[in-house]
């Protein structure tokens, strides 16, 4: 399976804020705890994203982890990329695992943020992604179109990106998400370029391909609630979501009306785990990774937050409500959103991205 990630050279407002405090390289050295210090540690800490996402992965994940092990996780919210360079330029870092997106972690990688991993620590042969050397993914998060299916039945709908870029067939109004990454790959897949020449983008051919919808974009949204409840009150037709958003709309008491999603055609990115250079609980926190890519644990976790198991064992171990969610990685027509381009170009092409939605 291609996946577009290089070492070295995350999509949702919510999960993917933008890539802060990414100018300037590291000058100063780094400051490492001894050994012997990490080894009478007692605890580590993770930062995460906070919300829903946050309860899920502490009690299938975390609180687990420091049962079996006597580990103790404190769980942060998320600081930005400028904290973690000034923390591991003074040498006085305070976290450890960093929940990030793989632009992100891509971005960081080149920084030099990022500690070294030991492969030896995963089990390579059962991961569908392999790690970086700096990084690891956790699960597999997938973009595509969603609809009320009580309002658009087959056929009725656009299935694919070539279909969502075609106003004549489906004129409908579109709620879009307001970040060029993957959104531009999305318009590029509907011109009909081929996932392995998509790199570097076409900015002005992606543009020329919004330009086509943007009359009936109702929203530039911010944050995927914002069309999750457009679709569910018919203020828009279709959507540029990701499936887990929508497969929360069909659980017992989620409330509003269930939507669809379409599994024809998507794009992929990953979601990282990583251990800030100079952690001070840096051994402790290897095995946090560790334990987070076992196949129970990412089967437990992954089943109530609608992504793919990096683990293929896990995606045996789903409920068959679960793994109908689940899209088919290695389809030719979908692609992975490719990290290293977007940590070396996002503040450039997301300029871009603006002065088109703003004109």
């Amino acid at each position: 399976m291609k996946t577009h990630m290089k070492k070295n050279p995350p999509w949702e407002i919510s999960r993917r804020s933008l890539l802060l405090g990414m100018g300037g390289a590291l000058a100063a050295p780094m400051v490492i705890r001894s050994s012997g210090a990490l080894a009478q540690s007692s605890s580590v800490t993770f930062c995460g994203y906070g919300g829903s996402y946050q309860d899920i992965i502490v009690k299938h994940v975390l609180n687990p982890f420091t049962e079996e092990t006597g580990i103790k996780v404190n769980v942060v919210p998320a600081p930005d990329l400028a904290k973690v360079k000034a923390q591991v330029m003074m040498g006085n870092v305070e976290w450890d695992v960093y929940d990030v997106t793989d632009s992100r972690a891509a971005f960081g990688s080149t920084q030099g943020f990022w500690e070294e991993l030991d492969p030896s620590i995963f089990d390579l042969a059962d991961m569908a992604v392999p790690p970086q050397t700096d990084s690891v993914p956790f699960f597999v998060n997938t973009t595509g179109i969603a609809w009320d299916p009580n309002k658009f039945g087959p056929g009725k709908h656009p299935a694919n990106f070539v279909e969502f870029f075609d106003v004549e067939k489906f004129p409908g109004r579109r709620a879009m998400k307001a970040y060029a990454e993957g959104t531009f790959e999305e318009a590029l897949l509907a011109e009909g370029v081929a996932p392995k020449d998509m790199y570097p983008l076409d900015v002005d051919r992606a543009l020329k391909v919004l330009d086509r919808i943007k009359p009936l974009v109702v929203t530039w949204a911010t944050a995927p609630q914002q069309q999750i409840t457009l679709l569910q009150t018919g203020e828009a037709d279709y959507a540029q979501l990701t499936v887990n958003r929508v497969k929360a709309t069909t659980l017992p008491g989620a409330g509003g009306v269930p939507l669809a999603f379409s599994f024809e055609q998507n794009t992929f990115s990953n979601d990282m785990l990583t251990v800030i250079k100079g952690a001070p609980n840096k051994e402790n926190a290897m095995k946090l990774l560790a334990y987070a890519l076992r196949p129970e644990t990412q089967a437990r976790v992954m089943e109530p937050l609608g992504f793919i198991p990096i683990s293929k064992k896990a995606t045996t171990m789903l409920s068959a409500d679960a793994a109908k969610w689940l899209p088919d990685l290695s389809d030719p027509n979908s692609m992975f959103v490719d990290p290293s381009y977007w940590a070396e170009n996002y503040d450039a092409v997301s300029r871009r991205f603006k002065e088109w939605i703003l004109a």
